[in-house]
């Protein structure tokens, strides 16, 4: 976002200016190649929204592990905000990312059920629309709301998504003490494995 200070000089008064505020997908473009991975994160944080960029706090594990994996091929700084190069380079590996809710809040437990039931409706015409091979929700509890799928565990959906292959991935945030970098490495790797993007284990 143009003339904003650097991310690591707001307060928390200049971040909650940024609540309820929306962060753009990042689809392909006319020219770009077809989608091949959609991430999917429950919805954009206030670092998110202060940037426009996703998954932008600073002690958010995504980028760092898409690099580990060999998702990506060179390191993004998203708490600066990523910039149109970073973007392009995203698309231009057929990735794509996009939220099951739309409005920034400070964390995802803001979030009411109805929300995520009517942004996993959403997120269905977003796939039906762009058509990915894979489709990649990052964060279980969220999945499991969102489309009333109680049992539902990490990995491989058995049901696909209207038409992509489906996997449930931990969420990157800080606040997943679970995770490590290198855990969500693997787990990103084997969905982005399926769509094409990282070579089968062995090759």
């Amino acid at each position: 976002m143009a003339g904003l200070p650097p991310v690591a000089r707001f307060t928390r008064a200049e971040l909650e200016t940024f609540r309820d505020a929306e962060v753009p997908d990042l689809l392909p473009g006319p020219g770009d190649p077809p989608l091949r991975l959609l991430f999917v994160g429950i919805n954009p944080g206030l670092w998110t929204a202060a940037t426009q960029t996703h998954f932008a706090h600073p002690a958010n594990r995504f980028y760092p592990a898409l690099l580990r994996a060999g998702i990506i091929t060179e390191p993004i700084s998203p708490s600066d905000g990523m910039d149109d190069a970073d973007r392009a380079r995203l698309r231009g590996r057929g990735i794509g990312i996009t939220n099951l809710v739309r409005r920034a809040t400070a964390r995802a437990s803001e979030l009411s059920d109805a929300e995520l039931r009517a942004g996993g409706e959403e997120l269905l015409a977003t796939v039906g629309r762009t058509s990915p091979r894979v489709v990649a929700v990052a964060g279980i509890t969220a999945y499991r709301t969102a489309f009333g799928v109680r049992r539902a565990a990490l990995g491989r959906q058995p049901e696909p998504l209207a038409g992509a292959e489906l996997w449930v991935v931990p969420n990157p945030s800080g606040l997943n003490a679970h995770e490590t970098a290198a855990s969500l490495a693997t787990a990103y790797a084997d969905a982005a494995r399926a769509a094409g993007l990282v070579l089968p284990v062995g090759d």
